[in-house]
Formats: structure tokens, C-alpha cells, sequence
């Protein structure tokens, strides 16, 4: 029998959101914070821009929300934006509490940088490497913490309903999940009167992506067989600038070094193409009509890359403001003082997911979720930049201010089945895994990409049909790994992708479909019902 662990709360992922969500039920509860790999390999260390909140002289909370709301395209929950704004400067002073070294201005208190789609200097940074800042302050926190245990390497494979109790129950209520300990093989049970999913984003169903090696979207894909909604998922951002490297290739370019007078270049005719697309916002566009500017002057001359080129500012500026970018780029040959960089598009932040509302609640009793995973109406049909730490921030001090108040609401788990391994055997057939796999991401990144049309989504909802049959019968016959979970959730959020994109007749934000070229005159949210 597998091992069995009880809690009080259980959270899944060791990034901002489930660290915040920790670290604000730990005084009164034992909670678990589980973590597929590392602690600190999800992509909240991968952040290299700062978090978004209204702090210079002359900026207003209505302008960080109009701001929010236009590179939304309209599809934004107007109360849930005010709800994030007005709550992210008392954020980032518990984060400066905690030891977050965010750099200090010269008659501010802190450096504010400016990035795309904001009209002031909203944004706090650590140098260009803030998530790894914050990700390290709220680990070292959590890990002080008697009442937080942190369990990494444990790949979680669903959560925990009254189906899986000992005498069966269909309430659809949620008691914990069952995970596999990736250094012994064996599925473990850990329970808890609440969950939080803080899983992060889906950026690896993606060919191309920013995102770590472990966002599979497994949180979309767990509440979505426990049957929650899940919504706009066709809103998949592209950040313009991932480094275009053989070797390297995933490390991302940040939006400040746009924000800070870079410029997009067309490295076959020498000049910048920006004002062609946008000429009154230029490289300051929201992150979508940037995207699609590089991806129509890469198709249009047949190149492999455009340039991104800051060499004209000060040497020591673009030292000081982008030290970590500098060093990298420096062991890779590219001098950015000097010389441009080579940039494409690549998948970057996952809009859609687990509809929530703003006490960070899941349609389903006792789930609750933050951060990437979720569709809270913050981010609209597009992501601001930097907005999507300080949803971390906010959600998951909003969950556990809920968990906290309706404790006594939540039942406890009852006696729930071990796992059972009894009519499955070792796969002798690994291949088809890593088949499966690469296959998802490389057409989802050829038909469901930048720019889409009806015939290509149609393709890839097809492949993804029978791929979803054959891994469903692949995880019926053999016992779990890690690669086969991370299969199982790719197929089950690239069909969620699809079937959304399919869904909107119009081109709205992220999604832009060259068969319905025009928003309609309404904004609706996509909704997907199990």
C-alpha cells in the first residue's frame, strides 16, 4: 500500500503563488507544498522582468487598470483588474519585508522601469532576474516555517474526489491528490481538508516556449477530469523576443530591454520595421502586435530571426540594467553593448485556465487555485507585462484568506482508496511517450500558433484526437512515470487549446485567425464545461 500523508492544506507547485499561499496559512495551519522537480525550477525563477504596481508620483491605480484593460482587448473582468491593482503595492511591500533586494532609484525609493502596454514606470525589479529574487526570498521563508512542508520531486497525477473514497461519493469535492515520488516510483496519497493548484502555465504543449521543461499544464488538465470549467484557453501569449540560439533555446529576452529603448530591427534591410505596425507605440506595443510584427517580417524576407538592438545606449546603462542578460549573452559570443541580438517569437504565458473567482475558488468545493493556471479575468485576451507575479501575490493571499475564514466549512477527508498498481505492468514501450510528445508540440506550434486558421486547427484537433486515445490506452496498461503524467496532461490541454481557438469567430487579443480577421462588437469569455 502506498504511503498515505495528512494535512491540513495541501498545495501543489513551489512558485509565487503557492509559496504566497503557504506562507499565509502556515500560522495557523500544517500544509504541504508539493513540487514536480526542484523548488525552484517552476517559472517563477525564470522571471527576468519585475511585478507591476503603482508607485511613481502621478501614476493612479485607474490608470494601471485602463492600462490592464486595453492590452485585454476588452475581456477582462473590470472588478478583478481593479481588485489586483489596488492590492499590488501593499504586495510588494511584503515582499521587500521578506528580503526582496528589488534595486533602489535615485529619488525614489525604488527603480521603476517602464515596459510595453503601461503609460508610467510601474515596474520593480531585481536587476533583470526578479522571479529568481522573490522565488529565493519565499523559499527561504517557507522553509523556516515549522508548519510548511516542502516535498519536491513529486509528480502529482490527479486530485483526490469523493470518487476515490472508500465508500464513493460524487459531491465532486476535493480532499487532496495522489502523486508519484519521482525518486522511488511509487504513487503516494496526500490529503487535505483544501487544495491549491498552483501549477503554472502550459507553455510546453509549445515547440517553441519560454517556459520551464515542467509546464505541462498539469492543473488545467487535473481540475479539468475533476470537472471544473476551464476557459480561454486559445489565448496563448508569445513574448516577441526569445534569444534565437541552436544551443540555447529557450532563454528569453526581457520586455524592459524594449522598455529601455531597444530596438526591432530587420537584419536583411538594416532597418526597424516597428513603425510600419504600430507607429505610435513602436516597440512599446502590447506583447501580441509586437509578436505578430516579427512573425509577418520573418515570413515576408524568409529569415530565422530579426534583430533586438540596444548596442546604441551607454555601455555601463545596458551593463547595469541587464547584467544577467549581458553575462549569457557574452558566453555565447554576443557582446549586446555592441552588437544586436538575434530574436523569435516563442510561447511565453498562458491567458486561460481554471475559471476562479477573486477568493481564488474553483467551481469544484475544497479546490482552489492561483497564479498561471487560472483564468481570474485579470489578464483579459491578453497579458499585460508584469502582471503575472503580482496575480501570484494577490490569489494566493486571497485563497488562503478564504481557507482561513471558512475552515470550519470544510469537511474532513474521508478514508480514501490507495492507489492500486495491481493490473499494470512496467511500459516496455517508452518510445511512444517521447513519440507522443514531440509530435504535440510541433504541431501545435505549426497549426496552432501566432497566426491561425479554421483548416489548421482543424489538423491539429484531429492528431490530437488520436493521440488522446492512444495515451489514454498507454496509461490504462502501464504504471505511471513522470513522462507518461506530463503526456497524459499535454494531450488533454492541447485539446482544450484547440477546441477554444475553434470556438471564437473573430480575432480578439492573442488570438488572431486570418479566417475571421475582425472582433466582434461584444467580448465574451470562451467557457469549457467537463
Amino acid at each position: 500500500m502506498a504511503e498515505a500523508h495528512a494535512y491540513d492544506v495541501v498545495i501543489i507547485g513551489s512558485g509565487a503563488a503557492g509559496l504566497t499561499a503557504a506562507l499565509n496559512l502556515a500560522p495557523r495551519f500544517r500544509v504541504a507544498v508539493l513540487a514536480k522537480g526542484g523548488l525552484s525550477e517552476g517559472s517563477t525563477a525564470w522571471a527576468q522582468g519585475g511585478i507591476a504596481a503603482v508607485l511613481e508620483p502621478g501614476d493612479t491605480f485607474e490608470s494601471h487598470v485602463e492600462d490592464t484593460m486595453v492590452a485585454g482587448a476588452g475581456l477582462n473582468d473590470r472588478a478583478t483588474v481593479e481588485f489586483v491593482v489596488e492590492n499590488a503595492p501593499a504586495a510588494i511591500e511584503r515582499l521587500a519585508a521578506l528580503g526582496v533586494p528589488f534595486n533602489p532609484g535615485d529619488t525614489e525609493r525604488w527603480h521603476l522601469t517602464r515596459e510595453g502596454g503601461h503609460s508610467h514606470r510601474r515596474i520593480v525589479h531585481v536587476d533583470d532576474a526578479t522571479g529568481l529574487a522573490v522565488q529565493q526570498a519565499l523559499e527561504k521563508a517557507a522553509a523556516a516555517n515549522p508548519n510548511i512542508t516542502l516535498v519536491p520531486g513529486m509528480a502529482v497525477i490527479d486530485l483526490v474526489t469523493g470518487r476515490h473514497g472508500e465508500r464513493y461519493s460524487g459531491d465532486g469535492h476535493v480532499y487532496g491528490v495522489y502523486a508519484l515520488d519521482r525518486a522511488t516510483g511509487r504513487v503516494e496519497l496526500f490529503t487535505g481538508r483544501a487544495t491549491v493548484l498552483a501549477t503554472g502555465g502550459a507553455g510546453r504543449t509549445y515547440l517553441y516556449s519560454t517556459a520551464p521543461r515542467g509546464a505541462t499544464g498539469d492543473g488545467i488538465a487535473m481540475a479539468w477530469r475533476a470537472g471544473a470549467r476551464i476557459s480561454n484557453m486559445e489565448f496563448m501569449q508569445f513574448h516577441p523576443t526569445c534569444l534565437y540560439n541552436l544551443e540555447v533555446k529557450n532563454f528569453l529576452i526581457t520586455e524592459a530591454v524594449r522598455g529601455e529603448g531597444g530596438r526591432l530591427i530587420n537584419p536583411t534591410t538594416g532597418k526597424r520595421f516597428m513603425p510600419y505596425y504600430d507607429a505610435e507605440r513602436l516597440e512599446l506595443a502590447p506583447r501580441d502586435v509586437v509578436a505578430r510584427a516579427i512573425d509577418a517580417e520573418i515570413k515576408r524576407y524568409g529569415l530565422d530571426y530579426v534583430h533586438l538592438d540596444i548596442s546604441h545606449m551607454p555601455a555601463d546603462f545596458v551593463r547595469g540594467h541587464f547584467p544577467n542578460i549581458h553575462a549569457k549573452l557574452l558566453g555565447l559570443g554576443i557582446d549586446i553593448t555592441t552588437q544586436p541580438i538575434p530574436v523569435v517569437p516563442a510561447q511565453h504565458y498562458t491567458c486561460g485556465g481554471i475559471i476562479v473567482d477573486r477568493k481564488g475558488r474553483t467551481d469544484l468545493p475544497g479546490l482552489y487555485a492561483a497564479g498561471e493556471c487560472t483564468q481570474s479575468g485579470l489578464h483579459g485576451a491578453n497579458r499585460l507585462a508584469s502582471n503575472s507575479l503580482l496575480e501570484c501575490f494577490v490569489f494566493g493571499e486571497a485563497a488562503a484568506g478564504h481557507i482561513s475564514r471558512h475552515w470550519d466549512e470544510l469537511p474532513d477527508p474521508p478514508p480514501i482508496r490507495a492507489w492500486d498498481e495491481s493490473r499494470v505492468s512496467d511500459s516496455d514501450e517508452e518510445v511512444v511517450v517521447q513519440h507522443n510528445w514531440r509530435e504535440i508540440r510541433r504541431f501545435m506550434w505549426d497549426f496552432v500558433g501566432i497566426v491561425r486558421t479554421t483548416k489548421r486547427l482543424e489538423r491539429a484537433q484531429h492528431r490530437i484526437n488520436l493521440l488522446r486515445r492512444e495515451t489514454a490506452d498507454y496509461y490504462g496498461n502501464f504504471r505511471v512515470t513522470a513522462d507518461l503524467i506530463e503526456l497524459r496532461n499535454l494531450v488533454e490541454v492541447a485539446g482544450l487549446i484547440v477546441r477554444s481557438a475553434l470556438s471564437r469567430k473573430e480575432s480578439r487579443g492573442l488570438h488572431y485567425t486570418l479566417d475571421f480577421p475582425d472582433a466582434l462588437a461584444e467580448a465574451r469569455d470562451t467557457v469549457l464545461t467537463p
